[in-house]
């Protein structure tokens, strides 16, 4: 299982439900393209990524039903709030992950959309497999415990 790390800048949109519904097996950042109302509204920290997945299409890995809502102060030109959204990746990664969803029952998802320290925005992508409910269950205990574990010391 891949380590936890966090990403580093000004985080917009987090994924909470990923790692409740997923065992999250190994992560890495991808850049995207974006329109300038999208980072302009991304920038107003209005954005969500909890139904968002993506997928490879002719070689690509592009981010689908992203919603980034319209940016009210931008002219004429709108963009459309769940259009698919490339992810910048190198031709390694991009097969790489193509292999990891061809197998069975894994999925490449969004976990943070955020601005990196040079103002870039960024996806941190992880590569998947579902958690059935008594894993969700047993997830759920070992947090408990965790809490609980940390409340008895804190007592001390």
């Amino acid at each position: 299982m891949a380590k936890k790390t966090e990403p580093a800048g000004n985080i917009v949109a987090r994924n909470r439900r990923a790692r409740h519904d997923y065992f999250i097996e190994e992560t890495l950042e991808a850049g995207l393209v974006l329109l300038g109302s999208e980072v302009k509204s991304l920038r107003a920290g209005r954005a969500s990524i909890e139904e968002a997945y993506a997928a490879e299409k002719d070689g690509e890995i592009f981010l689908l039903n992203t919603y980034i809502p319209e940016y009210s102060s931008a002219s004429i030109s709108q963009h459309e709030t769940r259009r698919p959204r490339k992810a910048l990746l190198r031709k390694r990664e991009v097969r790489k992950l193509a292999d990891a969803v061809g197998r069975e029952g894994r999925t490449i998802v969004p976990l943070a959309i955020y601005f990196n320290k040079r103002g870039l925005a960024k996806v941190e992508l992880g590569v998947a497999t579902g958690k059935r409910k008594y894993d969700k269950r047993q997830s759920a205990k070992a947090h408990d415990w965790k809490r609980d574990q940390a409340r008895i010391m804190r007592g001390r």
